[in-house]
């Protein structure tokens, strides 16, 4: 097949990696930034540029975008995808981008599909794009009544090939609110916690725990923002959630109510470990 990337950033430049590493796939990108468009080229993640203009002869087309700029993009260019060709996405919220694009594209002959590749780092850019980014990962696909299964087929295939160890297929609700609690909640989680007045003097006290829970307060604002406005209900029922439960630690805490706090540590403890004894199963 030949497929183009539209946005060679991390996500985008780390697929580029994977399909010239795994599979025999032509690869082709696209971006305003030409650093990125020459260091891709320079380390053969892609075959050469692409113009919006000759995406119609791509098989597939992957939009790596921020969330706006993904729905932006793809409906500018709707015209220009290949009839019968296959569009996919990149971003961590999918009920606001399918419902933007999938009929658009649609009406132009063009299958959409939201994705989701489950994985990441704290660095954002081309420099940090990897070949073996996806090993171990899973990548959502979210395909709706309307989706030809055919292309549902083409790009689990895809996924497989290039190097990703489980493709998950479930529903834009599904994803959203599952997301706004493993993803979502966690990057908020992380920010806040990093704005103690104590974060300037842990030096020499800290390791590994506040190495864990800090890692991820490193984002992108650019694209976290509108990931979490554009899955606010999920997220903010997850926010609810967790201020409750803080609250009945600080409460104990607070009261010296050892009973209380044992009980509310054996039950994280234990829900952990019910965790890691289903995900284990699920290998």
């Amino acid at each position: 097949m030949k497929i183009a990337i539209v946005g060679l950033g991390l996500i985008g430049g780390s697929l580029a990696k994977a399909i010239k590493k795994h599979t025999s796939h032509s690869c082709f990108g696209l971006d305003i930034d030409r650093g990125a468009v020459s260091a891709a080229l320079e380390q053969e993640a892609i075959d050469g540029e692409i113009t919006a203009d000759r995406l119609d002869s791509c098989d597939v087309v992957i939009v790596s975008l921020h969330p706006v700029q993904t729905i932006n993009v793809i409906l500018d260019y709707k015209d220009k995808f290949r009839k019968g060709g296959i569009v996919i996405d990149t971003c961590g919220v999918k009920g606001e981008i399918v419902k933007a694009v999938e009929k658009p594209l649609a009406d132009c002959g063009v299958s959409f599909i939201g994705c989701h590749p489950m994985a990441g780092r704290e660095f954002s850019g081309f420099a940090y794009s990897v070949d073996n980014l996806f090993e171990k990962a899973s990548f959502i696909m979210t395909p709706t009544e309307n989706s030809s299964e055919s292309a549902v087929k083409t790009v689990s295939d895809l996924a497989y090939e290039m190097g990703f160890a489980k493709v998950v297929r479930s529903t834009c609700d599904e994803h959203d609110k599952i997301i706004a609690y493993t993803s979502q909640l966690a990057h908020v989680v992380s920010s806040s916690y990093v704005k103690s007045p104590s974060l300037l003097r842990e030096t020499g006290f800290s390791a590994g725990s506040f190495k864990d829970l800090t890692r991820v307060a490193k984002l992108n604002e650019d694209m976290w923002t509108p990931l979490f406005l554009m899955n606010k209900e999920p997220l903010v029922d997850e926010l609810d959630h967790i201020i409750a439960r803080l609250s009945e630690y600080r409460d104990a805490i607070a009261c010296e109510d050892s009973q209380q706090l044992h009980r509310l540590l054996k039950e994280g403890r234990e829900l952990k470990e019910l965790s890691n004894a289903k995900s284990a199963g699920e290998k």
